[in-house]
């Protein structure tokens, strides 16, 4: 439906998606080499997941701004920084998340 043709646009469309993707994919295994307790599991996944998640969003509102106007415009710049801000600030949070998981 469209939720699978939603995440396929994204995965097609999103350079940033294959860093995520590359992300994820060390951290999973990464998690299961260390054998990781089953609340670390879900916080470890629920990082990744927000991470995800913000860029899904990011994308949506990027190409909804487009939509509206191809032109420069003040406030469609601010949207589409607040929106890319958002996920830096989950990749962030991810990161941390990450080093207290794997190394407390």
């Amino acid at each position: 439906g469209y939720a699978l043709t939603g995440l396929r646009t994204l995965i097609k469309t999103e350079h940033n998606i294959l860093v995520h993707t590359v992300a994820t994919v060390i951290v999973i295994a990464l998690g299961w080499w260390r054998g990781l307790s089953t609340v670390k599991w879900c916080i470890i996944l629920g990082v990744i997941a927000l991470v995800w998640i913000c860029e899904a969003f990011n994308t949506a509102l990027e190409r909804l701004c487009d939509m509206i106007t191809r032109e420069q415009h003040p406030v469609i710049k601010q949207v589409k920084d607040v929106s890319s801000g958002a996920v830096l600030i989950a990749a962030i949070l991810a990161v941390i998340v990450g080093i207290l998981v794997f190394f407390s």
